[in-house]
C-alpha cells in the first residue's frame, strides 16, 4: 500500500513519532524502566520455556508472569511496597486458606459448603473494613486486597481441589520467584529511587517560589505601568509567564509528595539517606510551600484587578515590597541549594531576619501613606498585597524552621563558618512622620507656625518586635 494516497496517516504517524521521541526525551528513565520490565517478564517466561523448571512448577508458574506485571513499578520504593504486600499477603491468606478447609471438613460433606461461605463472608468483610483506615489505606490497601483474593480462591477451591496444600506451594513460590525478580532487578539495574524524587521535588519547588518572590517587585510595579513597559512576554491574563508557569505546578503537588513519601519509606538506605530517613518532614516542608504558592495566587489576583494605585502610593510602597520579597526570595534560595546539598541551612536565617525588618517598613509605609492619602478605595489593592506579602513572610519563616529540624534530624552536614561576619538585617532605625504644628492655633492658621513636631517610631535592633514612640518638638531654621 502506497501511503501517499493517505496524507492523513504520515502525518499522524509522524505525530505519534515525535511524542514518543518527547516522551524519552523528557524523562530517559522510562525508556530504562521499559526495558526493565520486558527483561523480568523474559527471566520469569522460562518457567515455562525450560523444561526442568516446567516440570517442577507445572501451569503454577503462569502465577510469576502475573506476579512480574502487577507489581513492578517506576520506583524502587513502589516496587518494594508492592512485592512485599503480595508476598505477605498471599503467605498468610495461603495459610488461612488451607486452615479454613481443613476446619470445615471436620462438619462433613453438607455442613462443609456452609462453614466455608461463612469463613470466606466474615474475613472478606473484615479485612474490606480493615481497608477504609487511612494508615491501611496509605500503606497496605494492595495487601489487604491480595490477601481477601488468595483467601478466597484457596477456600473456594478447596471445596473441589484434593492436593490443596501441593497448589498453594506452587502458587507461593512463584509469586515469590516473580516478586523477588523484580526487586533485584529494580534496585540493581538503574534504579530509580522515590525518595530522591521527593528530595529534588520538593527543593525544585522551593526554587520555582524563590524565582518568582525575587522577581515579583520588577513584575508588579512595571504591570503597574503601561503596557508598553518592558516586561517579560505576558500569558492571557498579563503576568511574566516565566514566574506564573513556575508556581503554579506546585499548587497541585499533594498527591505526588505523599506518594512519593509513601514509597521512599519502603526503601533500604540509598546515597546520603539513610534506612529512617524523616521523609513525613518532606511533606510538612512541602504543605508550607504550597501555602505560599496560594498567596501567591491571591497577588495575582490583586495584579489583574482594574483598580489603578496612584504613583505617589507606588513610590511609598515599591521599596519595602520589593525588598520584602527579594529577601523573601533569596531565603527560598538558600533553604533550596541547602536541601539540594544536604547541608545545614546557615544562610537563610540571614534573609529571613531581613524579611523581618523589611516587614517593619513595609508597616511605616502603609501608615503614612493612610495618613496622606484621602482616597482610601485607591489604595486598597495595593494595601492587600502587602499584607499578602506578610503572609508570605510567615510562610518562608515557617519553611525555614521546617528545613532547620529536618536537617537536624537527617544529621546534613554542616557547613564552615565564614571568616567575615555576615551582613545584619537591614532594619529601617527611625521611621515616622514630620508635621508641623502650633501651640497657638491662631498662629498656626495665619502661617506663623514656628515649631516641628517630629513623631519617630525607634526599633531595637536586638528585637525588632520591640517599638517605642516618642515626640520631638524642633525649632524652625533662624529661631533662637
Amino acid at each position: 500500500m502506497d501511503i501517499r494516497f493517505f496524507p492523513g496517516v504520515k502525518a499522524k504517524i509522524t505525530t505519534i513519532a515525535k511524542s514518543f521521541k518527547k516522551l524519552g526525551q523528557d524523562d530517559p528513565r522510562r525508556l530504562t524502566h521499559s526495558f526493565k520490565v520486558g527483561l523480568a517478564l523474559t527471566l520469569v517466561s522460562l518457567l515455562y520455556y525450560a523444561r526442568p523448571l516446567y516440570n517442577g512448577f507445572g501451569v503454577a508458574g503462569m502465577w510469576a508472569v502475573l506476579t512480574v506485571v502487577v507489581v513492578f513499578e517506576f520506583t524502587v520504593g513502589g516496587t518494594l511496597s508492592k512485592c512485599l504486600n503480595r508476598g505477605f499477603a498471599t503467605f498468610l491468606a495461603g495459610g488461612l486458606g488451607i486452615a479454613a478447609d481443613y476446619f470445615a471438613s471436620l462438619f462433613g460433606k453438607k455442613g462443609e459448603p456452609i462453614v466455608l461461605g461463612i469463613l470466606v463472608f466474615l474475613l472478606a468483610a473484615a479485612a474490606t473494613y480493615t481497608r477504609f483506615f487511612p494508615r491501611m489505606k496509605a500503606r497496605y490497601d494492595y495487601g489487604v486486597m491480595i490477601f481477601i483474593l488468595t483467601f478466597s480462591m484457596v477456600a473456594v477451591s478447596g471445596y473441589r481441589v484434593d492436593e490443596l496444600v501441593v497448589l498453594a506451594h506452587q502458587r507461593l513460590s512463584t509469586i515469590a520467584l516473580g516478586g523477588a525478580t523484580c526487586m533485584i532487578i529494580s534496585i540493581f539495574i538503574c534504579p530509580v529511587w522515590a525518595g530522591d524524587d521527593l528530595h529534588n521535588e520538593v527543593a525544585s519547588n522551593l526554587e520555582k517560589l524563590a524565582t518568582y518572590l525575587e522577581g515579583f517587585g520588577d513584575v508588579y510595579f512595571v504591570s503597574c505601568k503601561d503596557e508598553g513597559s518592558g516586561v517579560d512576554s505576558k500569558d492571557d491574563n498579563g503576568n511574566s509567564k516565566s514566574l506564573s508557569q513556575g508556581y503554579k505546578s506546585i499548587l497541585n503537588s499533594k498527591n505526588n509528595e505523599e506518594s512519593l513519601e509513601n514509597f521512599a519509606r519502603w526503601e533500604p538506605g540509598h546515597g546520603g539517606f539513610q534506612f529512617r530517613h524523616p521523609w513525613k518532614h518532606y511533606l510538612k516542608i512541602g504543605a508550607h510551600a504550597r501555602q505560599c504558592a496560594y498567596n501567591i495566587e491571591v497577588i495575582n489576583i490583586c495584579i489583574d484587578s482594574d483598580n489603578q494605585v496612584s504613583e505617589y502610593f507606588k513610590r511609598k510602597i515599591e521599596g519595602p515590597y520589593s525588598r520584602m520579597s527579594a529577601e523573601c526570595g533569596k531565603a527560598l534560595k538558600a533553604l533550596a541549594t541547602s536541601m539540594k546539598t544536604m547541608t545545614h541551612p546557615s544562610t537563610a536565617k540571614l534573609n529571613v531576619d531581613n524579611s523581618k525588618a523589611a516587614m517593619k517598613d513595609l508597616k511605616f509605609a502603609l501608615e503614612a501613606a493612610s495618613i496622606e492619602n484621602a482616597d482610601l478605595l485607591a489604595i486598597v489593592p495595593a494595601a492587600t498585597v502587602g499584607l499578602v506579602l506578610v503572609e508570605i513572610a510567615k510562610c518562608v519563616e515557617k519553611i525555614s524552621e521546617a528545613m532547620h529540624e529536618l536537617s537536624e534530624r537527617a544529621h546534613f552536614s554542616k557547613t564552615v563558618e565564614p571568616t567575615v561576619s555576615p551582613e545584619k538585617p537591614q532594619q529601617l532605625l527611625h521611621g515616622g512622620i514630620v508635621r508641623p504644628v502650633s501651640e497657638d492655633t491662631d498662629d498656626a492658621h495665619n502661617g506663623n507656625d514656628d515649631n516641628v513636631v517630629i513623631t519617630i517610631h525607634e526599633i531595637s535592633s536586638d528585637s525588632p518586635e520591640n517599638e517605642k514612640s516618642d515626640e520631638h518638638r524642633v525649632p524652625r531654621p533662624g529661631q533662637v
